[in-house]
């Protein structure tokens, strides 16, 4: 056990791989004798380790998942399903000691670089909820507890229910991994008993924070996003304007267009 995660570490640290994307994981089937006596396949600690993560049997009644190897899996794969889009550069298979009649006992390893268009597409789910009997003072602080518990952004939609009642919808958009606790939260900080989910594409430009000094020791950090080389957008963080034009004594909105006019034509080698 120890050579396989030392090995799969030392592997992954020598192959220098940003991200680690896996397939669906076969388990196996049937019963397995271990220390413990006939435990069922797959075994408990291999669907303790793989909660949350897609998985199948395969078909085959032997253990082709160990507690090991679902503890490596666990800890390194960023990403589950299809291969994803890439320009392959290496191969590698490595082969078990158990010769299976129904498929090849073999783990294979592909590394390439992954295409940028694809690259910026991530899954994504929308949870939402119709409320119209909660007190309207409170929902700023429901989105600042959606926002800090992970949400990638939440929202409010004003409506007209049934018998003509005015609402709002909440929506949050967040990554599958923090779907459960955001669905908790609208729970217990609204007066909503049931949400609804559906999956969606979130596709994001690349982007980076960049600093730029408006005065001595007043900075505002800048949100720059790209397309390829190309900059697109320049958006200061609204925290540091307001609080530089305090300092400076003038409108919100002059350090808003200075800030955002600084970072525009600021060369990509002062990038902070």
């Amino acid at each position: 056990a120890l050579a396989d995660v030392v090995g799969a570490a030392a592997g992954i640290h020598y192959l220098g791989l940003d991200l680690v994307s896996a397939s669906s994981v076969a388990t196996g089937l049937g019963m397995s004798r271990g220390e413990h006596g006939v435990v069922p396949i797959p075994a408990p600690a291999v669907l303790e380790l793989l909660i949350g993560v897609p998985v199948h049997t395969g078909g085959v009644p032997h253990e082709l998942c160990t507690p090991t190897g679902a503890a490596i899996l666990a800890a390194t794969v960023s990403r589950w399903g299809d291969m994803p889009a890439m320009v392959v550069e290496r191969v590698g298979v490595g082969a078990g000691g158990r010769d299976l009649a129904e498929l090849p006992n073999v783990l294979r390893l592909v590394v390439g670089e992954q295409d940028r268009a694809e690259s910026s597409v991530t899954p994504a789910t929308v949870i939402e909820a119709n409320v119209d009997d909660l007190d309207p003072r409170l929902w700023p602080t429901v989105i600042e507890a959606l926002m800090a518990a992970g949400a990638s952004d939440a929202w409010l939609t004003p409506i007209q229910m049934k018998k003509g009642r005015p609402a709002v919808t909440v929506s949050v958009l967040c990554g599958d991994d923090r779907t459960p606790a955001l669905r908790d939260l609208l729970f217990r900080h609204t007066s909503t008993i049931g949400v609804r989910e559906h999956a969606v594409s979130k596709r994001a430009l690349d982007r980076e924070i960049v600093t730029v000094s408006l005065a001595p020791g007043v900075e505002v950090r800048v949100k720059v996003a790209r397309i390829g080389e190309d900059r697109v957008n320049a958006v200061p963080e609204y925290d540091d304007v307001v609080a530089a034009a305090a300092v400076l004594g003038v409108p919100a909105k002059s350090v808003l267009a200075h800030a955002a006019a600084l970072a525009a034509g600021m060369p990509d080698s002062a990038r902070a």
